[in-house]
Formats: structure tokens, C-alpha cells, sequence
């Protein structure tokens, strides 16, 4: 299955016998069979016929709307995937043992994960970064000590200081980086992986629907009026491996420059260009194709694929109660 993604103004998309036909301004036409598509995204200011919306909606095609920079809007998709009992067990298992322990697994993989990201960047680099590997073990042993959630996100902020303290020393020299920030990101690897976190965002939440769980009935982060807190659970095991690593192989392999971004122009902060926002995509949907090595069984399959299993196993440990039905993406 495929992502459609639309960055040019003035596109028409459009349904025409089995396929989703995009018409753009400059007379170029894209067909894509309808039965491959899975969703479509638009960061730009395109059109979609009405016969188009319905044939997506009747077909579970998700289709999610973002700014030319990268926040998201909202999404169209229809309600076929909703299962009210699975999410009535959901909602029983918040705040119990189950969250706590579905904590410890999902954060400690997400620090293992950073840790090995940095170690990989540091193979071709004269850094050590023994401070930030040490103090990445020492919040991961720590996250299966915690007696609380609350506890697990304080070991997890540690972390996260210091796993973006060590990618900081790592980037190409042309980029700065010195820290997390966002709404407006202040500098060019923070827009990156604020636009590479939404966009996995969005495909998680389509992934949970459609598995019909409830993307705002979370276990591990805090309630927040209209975040989908499940999706925040569980794309933290895969922020590193998929979005971070896509950023730092686009700078220090010189695939986006600095004129790929506008500064403060219409908007405060620092946002990919038309033509950046092009590579992005295009990095972006490459990487989430990437056959990678599953732990269980050796066996290799897309990041997509890989992402619809840990799904699937997440709703095995909710309908029989039993966390050890669920075990995170590690990576090597």
C-alpha cells in the first residue's frame, strides 16, 4: 500500500474509474490505481473533488490536511473501524499496572533506541559522547525501577537531554542545533523532525483506527484536550529510528541545504521551502519503505509493517490483560 503526498498549490485531486488522478498547475498529470492508496496527504493548497471525498471515505483512504510548513490540521476518514468494546477495555486498563508496566517497555526501548542511533553517527565522527551514552543507560536502567508513569516521563526528559545534547555534536557543521524546540522551531533540524514527528503522528493515528483502538485514550502521557495521547505512547519507540535518523542522513549527507528553508517570512520560526519540503517527502516516504530486520523472527519487512504488528500486538495485550503480550521495536 502507498501515501500520496501533495506539496504544490493548485493540485486537483480527483477519483477516475480505479484511480486517484492529481492534475497540477503546470499540466502534469499523476494516476495512482485506488486500491493501492492508503492515505492521502496534503500540505498545500489543493482541491479535492467531491466524488473523490466519497470514493475515499467509502474505501477507509484516510486523508490528512497540514500547513505548507508542516502542522497539521485534521484529517477526513470515515467510521468503519470503530469497535466499541475493545475501547470500553482500553479505557479499564488506564492508570493500573497495565499503564505502568506498557511504560517501562515502550520508554526504555525509546532510550535503547536513541542510544543506538547516536552510537551509529558516531562511527564516522572523532566525538566520544561517553557523558550522553553513559547517562542514556543509566535513565534506561533506571525507567524499570519506577514505581510511577510520572516517574518514567521524568528518567524519559533526562534522556532526551542528553541523546539531542549528543546529536547536536553530530550534525554538520553548516546546521545548528543546540536543543529540543518547537512551536515555531527555531532552527533547521528542530523543523525537520517537528514536520517528521507530525507526519508519523498522523500515520499512527490512521493505524490505530483502523485497529479500533481509541488515539486519545493513552496509557503512558497526560490527558491534553484534543492530543491524541495513544499515538504519543506509541510512536515514542520509533521517533529515533525512523525521523531522527532520516534528519541527520539529510544534513550530514548534504541532501538538504540551507536554502531549502524560509526564515521567518510569513510565519515566526524556520520552515522547509516548496523544493525542501519536496525532498522531504520524498526521504521521508523512502525511509518508511525500508525493509528492516523484525526481532522476533529474523524476518525482514517495512517500517509500515512493522509499526501495523506492534499495533496488532498492543490490542492482543489489551483484550487478554497481559502486558507481556506486547514487546517494543528495538533496533541493533
Amino acid at each position: 500500500m502507498s501515501y500520496l503526498y501533495i506539496n504544490e498549490n493548485g493540485a486537483n485531486i480527483s477519483v477516475e474509474e480505479s484511480y486517484i488522478k492529481v492534475s497540477y498547475k503546470d499540466g502534469l498529470i499523476k494516476k495512482i490505481p485506488i486500491e493501492t492508496l492508503d492515505s492521502i496527504q496534503i500540505f498545500s493548497k489543493a482541491n479535492m473533488t467531491t466524488p473523490c471525498t466519497i470514493e475515499c471515505m467509502k474505501r477507509g483512504i484516510v486523508v490528512a490536511y497540514y500547513s505548507k510548513s508542516g502542522s497539521y490540521f485534521g484529517r477526513l476518514e470515515s467510521t468503519g473501524h470503530i469497535n466499541v468494546e475493545r475501547q470500553r477495555q482500553q479505557c479499564r486498563l488506564y492508570n493500573t499496572d497495565f499503564s505502568l508496566n506498557l511504560g517501562k517497555k515502550i520508554i526504555s526501548a525509546k532510550i535503547h533506541n536513541q542510544k543506538v542511533v547516536l552510537k551509529r553517527y558516531l562511527r564516522n565522527s572523532r566525538k566520544t559522547l561517553d557523558e550522553e551514552i553513559k547517562m542514556l543507560k543509566i535513565q534506561e536502567e533506571k525507567v524499570w525501577c519506577a514505581k510511577s508513569v510520572n516517574q518514567i516521563m521524568g528518567y524519559e526528559g533526562i534522556a532526551a537531554r542528553y541523546y539531542f545534547q549528543g546529536l547536536s555534536q553530530l550534525i554538520d557543521k553548516q546546521f545548528t542545533f543546540t536543543g529540543r524546540n518547537r512551536r515555531p522551531p527555531k532552527d533547521e533540524f528542530n523543523s525537520m523532525i517537528s514536520l517528521g514527528y507530525s507526519i508519523l503522528m498522523n500515520e499512527y493515528y490512521g493505524k490505530i483506527v483502523a485497529y479500533g483502538l481509541n488515539p486519545y485514550f493513552g496509557f503512558i502521557h497526560s490527558d491534553k484536550e484534543r492530543h491524541p495521547t495513544l499515538v504519543s505512547d506509541l510512536i515514542e519507540e520509533w521517533r529515533a529510528v525512523i525521523v531522527d535518523s532520516l534528519v541527520m542522513s539529510l544534513i550530514n549527507g548534504h541532501e538538504i541545504l540551507k536554502e531549502h528553508f524560509a526564515y521567518g517570512i510569513d510565519n515566526p520560526g524556520i520552515y522547509l521551502t516548496t523544493d525542501g519540503m519536496k525532498i522531504f517527502l520524498n526521504k521521508y516516504d523512502k525511509k518508511i519503505r525500508t525493509e528492516v530486520k523484525y526481532y522476533e523472527d529474523e524476518s525482514s519487512m517495512p517500517f509500515r509493517r512493522a509499526m501495523d504488528i506492534q499495533i496488532g500486538k498492543l490490542v492482543h495485550a489489551i483484550e487478554d490483560e497481559d502486558i507481556t503480550l506486547y514487546e517494543p521495536f528495538k533496533i541493533r
